[in-house]
């Protein structure tokens, strides 16, 4: 699938991974963005074809409305979707700052956001001959590390979800894509971490995927994870507890 000419949905296009997928797509295709700020003026391309609806990701109201107009106002369906939002809160169970209010909104905002938006979307993007849902997971949904637990447990869901989207839909032309990112150079890492790739190189490279027609992307360490793991996972779960991934 050339990704051109094309109407994508987008969530978390207001800042990292989702801002320069946003940048980078936008010239040629119709962009709508789910967020709940708008991208930030002066980064995008002065052909950029953006609708920005404002979406609280951890409310079912708020996304439930967001599929409804999206809807409305595309009759003619939609090609691709890519559910790229993602929150991380790092105290740990054990640390006297953790807030259990957060499990809610972290859970909602990772996995349930997107599953919501799948079903939603479906019907639209079953109009189009061939369209593609890419969900944006992490290494981390692989093998866990020690902080962020509840994040890893959204990943590792968002991978079951994805696997089993794409058995349902198989034969029916919707294709089911993850990728599959290191640790990256974003306002969500920041403070954490050594050797992080950048945001634009990360978002080209899941463009390359989309295109390609890869059903796991997997960048940077990645793949090399992956092979540990079937090794000997518990090699991999140590390497995973000594920094940041």
């Amino acid at each position: 699938m050339k990704l051109e000419n094309k109407t994508i949905v987008l969530t978390g296009g207001s800042s990292g991974v989702g801002l320069d997928l946003l940048r980078m797509l936008s010239a040629a295709n119709c962009i709508i963005n789910l967020s709940r700020r708008a991208p930030p003026e002066g980064v995008l391309p002065q052909s950029a074809n953006i609708e920005h609806i404002a979406t609280d990701l951890a409310e079912e109201a708020s996304v439930r409305s967001a599929i409804a107009q999206i809807t409305k106002e595309n009759p003619n369906g939609i090609d691709v979707l890519i559910n790229c939002a993602a929150v991380q809160f790092l105290p740990r169970f054990t640390d006297a700052d953790f807030d259990p209010a957060s499990i809610a909104a972290e859970i909602a905002i990772n996995l349930t956001s997107p599953a919501q938006i799948i079903h939603g979307l479906l019907p639209s993007l079953q109009k189009s001959k061939h369209s593609v849902i890419l969900n944006v997971n992490s290494g981390l949904g692989l093998v866990p590390k020690a902080e962020s637990a509840i994040y890893c447990a959204t990943k590792a869901g968002l991978d079951n979800l994805s696997r089993g989207l794409r058995a349902q839909l198989a034969g029916t032309g919707v294709q089911i894509s993850q990728a599959f990112l290191p640790l990256v150079d974003t306002p969500m890492t920041t403070g954490r971490g050594r050797g992080k790739l950048s945001s634009t190189e990360v978002a080209r490279q899941i463009i390359s995927g989309i295109e390609r027609s890869k059903t796991d992307i997997d960048i940077g360490k990645v793949p090399l994870l992956r092979l540990v793991n079937r090794i000997s996972p518990a090699i991999a779960n140590r390497i995973m507890q000594k920094g940041d991934s």
